[in-house]
């Protein structure tokens, strides 16, 4: 079978209740973060440089030309969420978000947006704004940077919050109907198998609606970089993150979405592991993992196994 008959996917569950295919268009709304502006801190988290994944040219662009480009280079689909990626996107003004995601909301196709933050950025007064664009029948996900459970390795890598802190903002979004979506990484230093399986446990024990899973990977830049020249950090192989994703994934119930099993980032910014370059490797090897040992949810005795219908026109 293939990942998306296993895995409960945001392209499938899309197209399963919108009745065609709904694709995500990346913008760079030119938002800071706290942890870099010295609001909290200053560096960044240990892992973090945006450019491997986010061309940082865009954001001289306005949002209207972003998603028109974005759209240009989409061939499946004409239907559209706007994804606010780079770096910590509720980190302004309530009127500036507010000017942004209409902006985005209103272009051609559009159907919702997908908004990255970090969990001590959402104020009331973000989530009120959310709920708005909720109550008008927009698909609105707050996608949350969790990274892991572990209190002592959210210090480590200088995320400047804690899992409390996540716990409380998605308990209040969801009570609002803002779906949210945790990005988790597997491979933190000093982490586990049992570290990755205990923060999953903690996350479904809150409550999420989404899921997106990244490997660890060491990026130029990054405070990271210094510790894997030194040989004191190892991103992990591919083996062994197909191994703990691919059973992260068996446990998480079938109603669950992942909008995201593997990361992947470009050279030369990228300079370990090397698999990350090729986004399909994990999500291949996943794929087999889990055809061969049980599809998500399969832990939990209630197995997710999809095959999506031929859509008709009547």
């Amino acid at each position: 079978m293939q990942l998306h008959e296993l895995v409960n996917t945001i392209g499938q569950d899309l197209q399963r209740r919108y009745g065609e295919k709904v694709h995500k268009l990346t913008l760079h709304g030119g938002f800071n973060c706290p942890n870099r502006d010295g609001t909290i801190g200053r560096g960044g988290c240990t892992f973090c440089n945006v450019s491997s994944f986010v061309d940082e040219q865009t954001q001289t662009k306005g949002i209207v030309d972003q998603l028109t480009d974005r759209a240009g280079e989409i061939k499946r689909a004409k239907k559209y969420l706007a994804y606010f990626q780079a770096y910590t996107n509720t980190y302004a003004e309530v009127q500036v978000l507010r000017s942004m995601y209409e902006e985005a909301l209103e272009a051609a196709d559009m159907v919702g947006l997908c908004v990255g933050t970090r969990p001590d950025c959402v104020p009331d007064a973000v989530l009120d704004l959310l709920s708005e664009y909720v109550n008008k029948g927009y698909e609105i996900w707050l996608e949350l940077g969790l990274q892991t459970a572990n209190d002592q390795t959210l210090k480590r890598i200088n995320r400047g919050h804690d899992f409390d802190c996540y716990a409380q903002i998605t308990k209040r979004a969801r009570a609002l109907g803002i779906k949210v979506c945790t990005h988790l990484i597997v491979g933190l230093p000093k982490e586990s198998r049992e570290d990755n399986l205990e923060t999953l446990e903690k996350v479904l024990d809150v409550g999420t609606d989404g899921i997106k899973l990244h490997g660890l990977h060491i990026v130029e830049g990054s405070t990271m970089a210094k510790a894997w020249r030194a040989g004191k950090l190892k991103a992990p192989e591919l083996e062994e993150y197909v191994s703990i994703a691919s059973e992260v994934i068996r446990r998480t119930p079938p109603d669950i979405i992942y909008h995201r099993v593997s990361s992947a980032a470009r050279r030369p910014t990228l300079l370990d592991p090397l698999w990350c370059e090729n986004r399909w490797l994990a999500m291949t090897e996943i794929g087999r993992a889990l055809d061969r040992d049980g599809a998500q949810g399969s832990l939990t005795g209630q197995s997710y196994i999809y095959s999506l219908p031929v859509l008709t026109q009547e």
